[in-house]
């Protein structure tokens, strides 16, 4: 099924042209007719599945002959849960609207940065603002924007919104809204008090699901290895020179290990960066840019700040720490083997975990055989 039989233009036909997206993935093709058509949107859909383009691109051309003569109003407004993210979404949709021949404003607005910049670029108004719930706030308490001519709200990765702790924002910022608009729900996943939202949010929704990719997913090789916890970054530069990634997306349980874990990389001669909630956002923003440009080899990062992250052409993610839930071990190797490659997701497995990867084995329905390295045997 091409994109052209969903009823996108020409216009965005030709910047999906200019992407990576063949044909529509499954999520685009049930959510981009709804949208379309008004409905509200009621969508679960793991991040990598397509499901920006899958709301952008109808957004996108319902706001192609919209008057945009009133100032401070929004017409779109996509609440996300990181700054990364934010920033994400918002150069997806300035992508997309490249050829429209009216253009889109299109505004990210996130903390960790000076307020007045985001202000000033509010004025007369948005098309579309992508947001962090508490960057939102602090704008609308400045008056530097209104929802009241909103049309649209976007929940996207609404489990997490509410994971990180936004419902009370969520709540004050949907009071401001008008109550006659479109709502569309985008969740990795539907624990009870996104179950709740959604029944108090959504209107007679269009329901949509898209199976999780799994952990037995053929694209990307999973290995476990055995390994005492403190010759772990020595394993990891084996690996990267024996292997020769060219990038390498490594994820640690804690803020400090990101930092402590770059260092020693950086010590033996690997260019690595961190990333996490502990740094600036220029300093989290140039990290993704460097890892992403391949400027570094290595980025160290902690579940919460990679989140919105997406990396074309990954070749191995290394899971340094496990994750604490077996979802976030799905997630995290999901970002590897995407868009039709492969990848490797190797698992580091002292010990003092080997009861914690059994567990996540057991909920995936997965055995990953423990491999020792050569040189790294552990002492137990």
């Amino acid at each position: 099924m091409p994109f052209s039989s969903l009823g996108i233009s020409p216009e965005l036909l030709r910047a999906i042209g200019d992407s990576n997206y063949p044909a529509p993935t499954p999520i685009q093709k049930e959510a981009i007719p709804a949208i379309l058509n008004g409905k509200d949107v009621w969508a679960c859909a793991q991040t990598g599945s397509g499901k920006t383009a899958a709301f952008a691109l109808p957004l996108l051309q319902n706001l192609a002959n919209v008057d945009r003569a009133r100032p401070l109003c929004v017409r779109t407004l996509i609440l996300v849960p990181t700054r990364e993210l934010a920033a994400q979404v918002g150069e997806s949709f300035r992508f997309f609207a490249e050829y429209l021949r009216q253009p889109v404003k299109v505004i990210a607005v996130f903390g960790g940065v000076s307020i007045n910049p985001q202000m000033m670029a509010l004025r007369g108004g948005a098309d579309v603002v992508v947001a962090t719930p508490g960057r939102l706030l602090d704008l609308l308490d400045h008056n530097a924007l209104r929802l009241a001519d909103a049309r649209t709200l976007v929940l996207d990765e609404a489990d997490r919104l509410l994971d990180l702790g936004f419902a009370d924002e969520l709540a004050s910022i949907i009071s401001r809204l008008p109550q006659r608009r479109q709502n569309l729900l985008f969740s990795a996943t539907f624990p009870p008090t996104v179950r709740a939202l959604g029944e108090q949010l959504l209107h007679d929704p269009v329901r949509i699901e898209v199976p999780a990719a799994t952990a037995t997913d053929p694209a990307i090789v999973q290995r476990s290895i055995r390994i005492d916890t403190a010759r772990r970054t020595q394993l990891l530069r084996h690996l990267i020179n024996k292997h020769g990634w060219t990038r390498t997306l490594v994820f640690v349980a804690t803020r400090h290990s990101t930092a402590h874990v770059a260092e020693k990389l950086r010590r033996a001669g690997i260019s690595a960066a961190a990333l996490s909630g502990d740094l600036s956002q220029g300093a989290r923003t140039k990290a993704l840019a460097d890892f992403k440009a391949a400027r570094v080899k290595v980025l160290v990062a902690t579940d919460v700040a990679a989140r919105g992250i997406d990396i074309a052409h990954l070749p191995a993610v290394v899971n340094y720490d496990l994750p604490r839930s077996t979802t976030d071990y799905v997630h995290r190797i999901g970002r590897t083997g995407r868009a039709g490659e492969s990848g490797v997701a190797v698992s580091f497995v002292p010990t003092v975990v080997e009861e914690h990867f059994r567990l996540i084995e057991k909920r995936q329905r997965l055995r990953v055989p423990r491999e020792i390295i050569a040189g790294f045997e552990p002492s137990s």
